[in-house]
Parts: C-alpha cells; sequence; structure tokens
C-alpha cells in the first residue's frame, strides 16, 4: 500500500538544504583555507568564503524543524488511515514509538555509518556528537513533548529557544552541561567524547516543528500567506534585534572597514549552540519560502523533491562521496602519501602531517560539490521511488 500523499513544499524546502548542505561538507574536504582557518575569522576569511559558509547554515535549523513537523504529518496520516477503515484514530503513544525508535536509529547511524564516512575507518579514540546525535536525542526528547497540550509545549519550545542565551556566561565543568548548551569535550576514561551539537535549543526547534502542524489543517490560501508572514516577523525580528547587539548572541557585531564586512558581521552569528539570533535568521527565509512554495506542484523528477523525499539515504551517501573524490584528487596531485587516506585537518588531523599547500581553491570545490549532487541524483531518485512504495523499513531512511 503507497503512503499518502506527501506535501510537496516540505519536501522541496527539505531538497533545497540537503543539496546546501553538500557544499558545506565539500568545503571541508577539499578547500585549502577551511584547512587552515574558520570561515567566520573576520581577519583571514573572504566574502566569498564567508557567505560559501554563511548559506549552509540554514541546513540543520530547517532539518531539525522539518522534523518535528514531519512527526505531526505522521500522527495526521496515521489518524486518517484509521479512520478510513474505521478504527479509533492513532494516538500519541505510536507516534511516541516512532520517535524512540528513529531517534535511537539515527544514533546508531551517528556511531556506524556516519562515522564511516567522515574517517573511512571505525576506531573510536575520539568521538563528535554531530547532527545526527542532535537529530536523534531530539527525536526521543519530542516522545515524551508531544503528551504535553499544545499550548503548553508551544510555550516551552519558543522559551527554550529565545531564552537558551541567558546562560552564554554560564561555564561549567560538568558533562551533563556539555551535553545540554556548552560544546566541549567529555573525559571518560576511554574515548574522548566532543560535543559539537549541544542539545539546547535543538529540541525546541523540533518541538516548534511539531507545534507549527495545525497550520496545515487551513486551506491553502490561507496557510501560505500566514507562513510567509511568520517567516518575514521572524526575518525582522532578527534584524531589530541584532541592530541593537545587546542579547540573542555571544558574538556581537561590530563596524568593520568596509560596508561588505559590516554586513558579514552582522550576519556572523553563533551555531554550536544556535543562538536565537541564529535560528531568527535562518527559520525566518525559511519559513516564508515554504509559505511562497506552498501550492507547488513539481515533476517527480524534480531534484528538490527527490532529495527531499529521501534526506537520510542522501547524507549517508553524500559523506562517503566526497570523501573518495578528496582522496582521489590528493591522489593526482600528491601521489601515493602516507596522508593520503587520513582525515583532512578540518576533521581534527594535525595539519603538520600535510603539505602547506593542501587543498584546492574555492572554485574547485563549486565543482567537486556539483559534481557530487549529479552523482547522487539517479541513486536517490531510484531510492525515492522504492519509498514510495509504503515499505515500514523504509521510512527510516
Amino acid at each position: 500500500m503507497k503512503t499518502p500523499e506527501r506535501l510537496a513544499s516540505v519536501d522541496l524546502l527539505r531538497g533545497v538544504v540537503m543539496i546546501i548542505m553538500a557544499l558545506d561538507h565539500t568545503r571541508d574536504y577539499v578547500h585549502v583555507g577551511a584547512m587552515h582557518f574558520q570561515p567566520e575569522n573576520l581577519e583571514k576569511t573572504t566574502a566569498a568564503i564567508f557567505f560559501t559558509r554563511w548559506i549552509t547554515h540554514f541546513c540543520a535549523p530547517v532539518f531539525m524543524f522539518c522534523a518535528g513537523l514531519g512527526a505531526w504529518f505522521w500522527l495526521q496520516r496515521r489518524a486518517r488511515s484509521a479512520a478510513l477503515q474505521g478504527r479509533p484514530g492513532a494516538d500519541k503513544r505510536a507516534l511516541s514509538r516512532f520517535l524512540v525508535t528513529r531517534g535511537l536509529w539515527l544514533l546508531l547511524l551517528e556511531f556506524t555509518v556516519v562515522r564511516a564516512g567522515f574517517y573511512f575507518h571505525f576506531t573510536y579514540d575520539v568521538v563528535i556528537l554531530l547532527v545526527f546525535w542532535a537529530l536523534g536525542m531530539s527525536m526521543i526528547a519530542l516522545a515524551a513533548l508531544i503528551h504535553l497540550p499544545w499550548r503548553a509545549l508551544a510555550v516551552i519550545s519558543v522559551a527554550m529557544i529565545a531564552l537558551h542565551n541567558l546562560a552564554d556566561g554560564v561555564r561549567v565543568t560538568s558533562w551533563i552541561w556539555n551535553v545540554l548548551h556548552q560544546p566541549g569535550v567529555i573525559q571518560t576514561g576511554g574515548p574522548i567524547v566532543f560535543v559539537a551539537y549541544p542539545l539546547v535549543p535543538w529540541i525546541g526547534v523540533m518541538a516548534a516543528g511539531f507545534c507549527l502542524g495545525p497550520i496545515y489543517d487551513v486551506d491553502a490560501d490561507r496557510r501560505s500567506r500566514l507562513l510567509i508572514r511568520l517567516g518575514i516577523a521572524l526575518t525582522v525580528a532578527f534584524v531589530v534585534i541584532r541592530v541593537l547587539n545587546i542579547y540573542g548572541d555571544p558574538r556581537p557585531w561590530s563596524g568593520q572597514p568596509s560596508a561588505l564586512f559590516t554586513v558579514v558581521s552582522f550576519l556572523n552569528t553563533t551555531k554550536y549552540p544556535p543562538s536565537l539570533l541564529f535560528l531568527l535568521m535562518t527559520l525566518g527565509p525559511a519559513l516564508a519560502l515554504l509559505g511562497w512554495i506552498d501550492r507547488a506542484r513539481p515533476s517527480e523528477r524534480n531534484p528538490l523533491l527527490v532529495f527531499g523525499r529521501v534526506p537520510l539515504f542522501y547524507f549517508a551517501l553524500h559523506i562517503p562521496l566526497i570523501h573518495a573524490i578528496a582522496i582521489a584528487l590528493t591522489w593526482f596531485r600528491y601521489g601515493a602519501q602516507p596522508f593520503l587516506f587520513l582525515p583532512p585537518p578540518t576533521l581534527g588531523t594535525p595539519l603538520k602531517l600535510f603539505p602547506a599547500d593542501y587543498g584546492w581553491s574555492l572554485g574547485v570545490t563549486y565543482v567537486v560539490w556539483i559534481a557530487v549532487v549529479v552523482i547522487l541524483y539517479p541513486v536517490c531518485l531510484w531510492f525515492s521511488r522504492v519509498k514510495s512504495r509504503g515499505h515500514w523499513w523504509a521510512s527510516y531512511l
């Protein structure tokens, strides 16, 4: 039996961020600048490098928000399917079970498939908790939170997003605080664990996506207007709060020698953990775009739609593909060297193990990115068709 019809607009938005995400990971493996400095370092970066990184900031918030929205759609589809069969609607306990099992599955992928793709090995002397960790744990948290009244959950999610920067000055040596809010290293007596994605406010972002779900019960024209207005309101809020330079991000902006770099400083918000301003800056335009494309009816072969329907499958493939291309580029330039199969300096390998000129231009980075997306398209198209047949296991990919 086929799954109920999906909303093309949400898949299209997710497809956009999946394609953009591959640019960021390509930059990690290929770009020479990435090997030497952070693209947000205003003393070393260029506008081209900064905006190559900045556009990818939309990926994690949109993916997390859409995961919450997807949980709402899952609940509604189950209820409609039960009604058609004359059975009571699916309750939230079924969704909780799904969220917990899916969250655990994502954690397993983080420590196996995703790690293998990044490093091409399974040694665990250093463990970095990345986006699948945050997604999986947020889903497990949402499994409990959905049982709250809708209004209470909405208040909690907004408060988590808006108020968590009050804790920016808190510096505590505690693994619990690292997991919740402060990126850092956890000494375990065994592997060194680095928390790159603390859970607050990511849990709030996913919960906010779930709370937005009821907007899809209104007619399409009104829904589109509401989404656009909400997106614009969040974007305006970003500009106003950022101009005040008082609250919302631990990294204040400042005037720079050029107008362009003043804009760069203004947009240079904090991702780890995502500040209020970072989330307003990314989710505002994303929601406006979601409203604008709300009634889109793309072809089933549209690349954005294809990638948006199989995001986990795409993610699992694109990392090792980029890594393999980076190895091939290294071999063509340097031959068989000891560093050939080492992860790049961006992933923690000491820079001294690589040639001083290791890496390629931004132009080569973009060419590799486009090649990765083109290569993945037919594979993802095939799997999207498999997934559309309604196999239960496909929902986990």
